[in-house]
């Protein structure tokens, strides 16, 4: 999956209206539990463009994202090919701590 191109090629081609529906739904998606399939509806991006990103066929997007159980690096790309960046958090009763090792920063 690497050398694929950043989202944002694809949007530039994205009218102004679906640019406002995809802010739409993604503004419905924050701070809500959402699996990776919606969250992918949510931003108003098909199968197939993410598929085009990834420079992978549709199909492995469509298993892709109702997987159970994935490498940390696949959650990553998948999460940068739909525009994003992948942060883990652990979180305890007194206390969030971010993960570098995840992230590919260094302490």
């Amino acid at each position: 999956m690497s050398g694929h191109r950043p989202f944002s090629d694809l949007m530039k081609d994205w009218s102004p209206e679906r640019i406002a529906r995809s802010d739409a739904r993604m503004a419905k998606l924050n701070a809500v539990r959402v699996s990776l399939e919606q969250l992918r509806e949510g931003l108003g991006i098909s199968q197939e463009e993410l598929a085009k990103v990834m420079e992978v066929q549709q199909p492995a997007i469509s298993k892709l994202v109702r997987r159970p159980d994935m490498k940390v690096s696949t959650l990553r790309d998948l999460i940068a090919a739909m525009g994003g960046e992948l942060h883990i958090t652990a979180t305890f009763p007194d206390r969030s701590v971010e993960i570098a090792n995840f992230t590919g920063a260094t302490t």
